[in-house]
């Protein structure tokens, strides 16, 4: 899993792994049908993003789905507004690291580092 500090690098690297995964398609005739995107709080408070796009809606990957059909395809085509594409990001899908490595969407409360984390969270 790589992960970008902005999500128009993310963008950019899963259209370069996309065209890798698929060496018979050229760039402008690529026809992508979604957009997956995941949003990421490391401990230090980072924000991190990871993108993937797949030639078939429904695939499954490490990403949300966000975009499909035309929307993906225009996001691939680079006419996108990253602006509106954070916007539309629901915060409650963001996954925040809790140990090294380790991401959930909310620490568990059951233990006091657990709590501070949760703390610490909603300060942000």
């Amino acid at each position: 899993m790589t992960m970008y500090a902005t999500l128009e690098e993310a963008i950019d690297a899963a259209r370069e792994e996309f065209l890798v995964d698929n060496p018979d398609v050229q760039e402008e005739d690529a026809n992508v049908q979604q957009l997956n995107i995941q949003k990421y709080v490391l401990q230090d408070g980072d924000i991190m993003w990871q993108a993937e796009f797949f030639a078939d809606e429904g695939d499954d990957g490490e990403c949300l789905p966000m975009q499909s059909g035309e929307g993906a395809q225009a996001v691939f085509d680079g006419n996108y507004d990253e602006i509106e594409l954070r916007q539309e990001w629901l915060e409650e899908n963001t996954l925040h690291e809790w140990d090294e490595g380790e991401f959930q969407l909310e620490p568990p409360l059951d233990t006091e580092e657990g709590q501070t984390a949760a703390d610490e969270w909603d300060e942000r």
